[in-house]
């Protein structure tokens, strides 16, 4: 798939999730097969900018290109001085949320809120497009509620205002993440607009993926929370995509490599005061792919050093038997 000038080696996006896609998390999935990665959402409102949080948001020292930035905002003018200076901060990419269904976001208008008014829609998308030299993106969902699926007027309003890609999460604002995602609006904004557009939502298998793809005709698929814990999704779907084949589960040792990277990583972004407070919930994540996760995740919850965390996690290790490492973890829990 192809974003401007920007091809990408496959056809796997990391989903913008706040509080999660940090430049740790971005750069640890695209390791492991991701094709592409957009950040959490950065406010438009640059008064907000002078945070601890915010500086995090807008490092992307190191990362992987492309390098896409997502804003979120209601005001054009304001979204679209957003996006100048993200660029000045060496975004590549500007990736516009009309996707978030989170409250705090809505009642102010912005995210998914916006798809309740087009006129402002294309009012954003043409701001910010005119604003900068690079591509922008634009994320949406299906609708408001089921009674206002809008998704294919809006996706028109995107690819005139000369958005680049289009990524729809197969579920209304509405919805939130309940029920089932449905994927025949994305198949239908695939079938009016020639940008490439990205499939999202529920998407956690391999199997699922090509599903996803042959059914929408999508040009690409995006995953969000099946990622979480489980970062080497990217690399399972992108071989089966590929070859029809399922890769093996990764062993025990392997886990270990990553999870040890990853906090390694975490600590080191968010310094030794706030990167235990962040690793707690990915270790969280992680010990549901692991046998007797719950024992490490209890044990990490209540250490708040960087030393303390690794120890624990190497001496929860030390205690699986490592010696059966070559049998799948599939296979081991099935055991």
């Amino acid at each position: 798939m192809q974003v401007g000038p920007y091809i990408l080696h496959n056809r796997l996006a990391v989903a913008p999730m706040a509080g999660v896609t940090d430049r740790p998390f971005r750069q640890l999935c695209k390791a492991l097969g991701a094709g592409y990665a957009v950040s959490e959402m950065t406010a438009s409102d640059t008064r907000l900018w002078n945070t601890d949080k915010s500086r995090r948001r807008r490092d992307h020292d190191g990362e992987v290109e492309p390098i896409a930035v997502q804003i979120a905002g209601t005001e054009p003018v304001q979204m679209a001085e957003a996006a100048r200076l993200n660029v000045a901060h060496g975004a590549q990419i500007i990736d516009i949320n009309m996707g978030c269904p989170a409250k705090k976001v809505c009642n102010v208008a912005a995210g998914s809120a916006l798809l309740r008014d087009e006129i402002k829609v294309a009012a954003i998308l043409d701001a910010v497009v005119a604003a900068v030299d690079v591509p922008v993106t634009l994320k949406i969902r299906t609708g408001w509620d089921h009674a206002h699926r809008n998704a294919v007027r809006i996706a028109r309003i995107a690819e005139a205002a000369g958005i680049q890609a289009l990524a729809v999460h197969g579920r209304t604002r509405a919805d939130l993440y309940n029920g089932a995602a449905e994927y025949e609006t994305i198949a239908a904004v695939k079938a009016v607009i020639s940008i490439p557009v990205i499939a999202n939502g529920d998407i956690d298998t391999p199997e699922k993926a090509k599903r996803v793809l042959d059914r929408t005709g999508a040009d690409a698929v995006m995953i969000g929370r099946a990622a979480l814990g489980r970062p080497w999704i990217f690399r399972e779907i992108d071989h089966y995509l590929q070859t029809g084949t399922k890769l093996p589960a990764p062993d025990l040792t392997e886990i270990r490599e990553i999870l040890t990277a990853h906090l390694g990583a975490l600590h080191a972004f968010y310094g030794d005061r706030s990167g235990p407070r962040v690793a707690r919930k990915h270790v969280g994540w992680y010990s549901e792919t692991i046998p007797g996760g719950a024992r490490l995740r209890a044990e990490v919850n209540v250490l708040d050093t960087p030393e303390s965390q690794r120890d624990a996690v190497g001496r929860f290790f030390d205690r699986l038997e490592i010696t059966t490492n070559s049998v799948p973890l599939d296979q081991r829990l099935a055991a």
